[in-house]
């Protein structure tokens, strides 16, 4: 299944499901008190819900709880969730990250997955406009796969983890490099680089959607990023060095992971314009719009404005 979060025209904010390509369905609206308004809330004791869930995708589009995607607003389908942590899990985007900044790849790297908390306060959903920095100048896009934790756990080990994961969806970790090269001089890791923005969506599509395509330790699933429609970064999901499992391992040691966190690959091999270089785009500015694209996972769109 896939879940939304949308807003009708009356601006009433609900948790939907997909229905084919053209319709969400308002689980609260069809399921009454059975399904809760809040995605949050659903995926919480999902496994409680989700048998009434798939009841809805046999709904009929004629049914008054049925909306057109064309006439409902897709937000972040977690506008608040609980945590952001964001790994460093594709190994060409970290070399060639470290290469563009003169470094060598440091062991360190193969032997634990390592992450930072970004801001869970500032989600961004498809369409969403993105406001550039006032203070910089080098702003830029990263292509990544995120997944949503689905169940509280602490101290799970990696053959586990897919159990904790509730379902996968785009991110574009946005980042303002000029900020972030000077701040990480200090060794903190980044800050007010990456303060300012996350996008997630359009959909959060449960693990079972992909189960299909899982290969080796991830899912061969195309990764491809635009701007203002020019194809720039292609990857694949599958090319991952740290599997979720192995992150989520990682993350739970010594630590409660609850439902509604969300869990960052990283930027995938040239998902990023620092990582391709200014000979194939310049950095981005106001105007220039930004999709992110996942096989099963849909297209995440934002346009970039001014402060």
């Amino acid at each position: 299944m896939r879940f939304v979060t949308f807003e009708k025209n009356d601006k009433t904010v609900r948790a939907g499901v997909l229905l084919n390509d053209e319709y969400v369905v308002d689980m609260f609206e069809a399921a009454g008190d059975e399904l809760p308004a809040n995605l949050l809330d659903f995926i919480a004791c999902h496994e409680k819900y989700r048998k009434k869930a798939a009841e809805l995708l046999s709904i009929s589009v004629e049914d008054s709880a049925v909306y057109r995607l064309i006439d409902i607003r897709l937000k972040a389908p977690l506008p608040v969730p609980k945590s952001f942590r964001d790994f460093y899990a594709f190994e060409q985007h970290v070399k060639t990250a470290r290469e563009n900044r003169g470094l060598e790849m440091i062991p360190e790297w193969y032997e634990i997955p390592v992450f930072y908390f970004s801001n869970h306060l500032a989600i961004k959903g498809p369409e969403e406009e993105i406001v550039k920095p006032v203070e910089s100048d080098w702003l830029d896009y990263e292509l990544e796969i995120a997944c949503v934790i689905g169940k509280e756990g602490r101290n799970i080990s990696a053959s586990e983890a897919d159990k904790y994961i509730f379902g996968y969806c785009i991110l574009n970790d946005w980042s303002a490099r000029d900020l972030q090269r000077k701040e990480m001089k200090v060794g903190l890791g980044p800050a007010k680089g990456k303060d300012f923005a996350t996008s997630i969506g359009p959909w959060i599509a449960t693990k079972d959607e992909l189960e299909h395509v899982r290969t080796g330790k991830g899912y061969n699933l195309a990764m491809k990023a635009r701007v203002n429609g020019v194809l720039l970064s292609e990857g694949n999901m599958k090319d991952i060095h740290y599997s979720f499992a192995e992150m989520i391992e990682r993350a739970s040691r010594g630590v409660t992971l609850y439902p509604g966190e969300i869990i960052g690959s990283g930027t995938v091999g040239t998902g990023c314009i620092f990582e391709l270089g200014s000979k194939v785009h310049r950095w981005l500015k106001p105007g220039d719009i930004v999709e992110l694209e996942i096989e099963k996972l849909g297209v995440l769109r934002n346009t970039i404005i001014e402060e």
